[in-house]
């Protein structure tokens, strides 16, 4: 990586579902004007297919969005979340600087995703994420 622009934080979404997590990273993406350059990878269901979360998934994104700059994961209800706990303790399975992002699903990965094409640092973009908590929509 002798390229600063390839340092980029990666993103990791996390989802029950396959297609929950393919959709909200596609729309996270094309909310970011396309934000071709962030490495962004869903990591939702099982690998048959069925519902649940896989901790080979998550590895297997974590590894393939590992730019350099750290790897956000977020994820969607309670055992996503403790998928992604369980990695991070074992303290080998994830590329170094993960981080688990409290954040909403959704308006946590467009917000990550768009800090994240600005070429923002991780606790930037895990910022950015944990303030999607405040969107009104009123």
């Amino acid at each position: 990586m002798s390229d600063t622009s390839e340092k980029l934080v990666g993103i990791v979404l996390v989802s029950h579902s396959a297609a929950v997590a393919e959709s909200v990273a596609d729309l996270a993406k094309g909310l970011a004007g396309g934000a071709a350059t962030v490495p962004v990878a869903p990591a939702g269901g099982t690998p048959d297919g069925g519902l649940g979360t896989s901790p080979d998934l998550v590895t297997a994104a974590a590894a393939a969005v590992d730019r350099g700059a750290g790897v956000a994961v977020l994820a969607d209800l309670g055992s996503a979340v403790l998928t992604v706990k369980a990695l991070l303790a074992e303290g080998d399975e994830l590329p170094e600087n993960t981080r688990l992002v409290d954040a909403p699903f959704v308006e946590g990965a467009v917000a990550a995703v768009v800090t994240a094409s600005t070429g923002a640092d991780l606790a930037a973009v895990e910022a950015a994420a944990t303030e999607a908590y405040g969107y009104r929509k009123e």
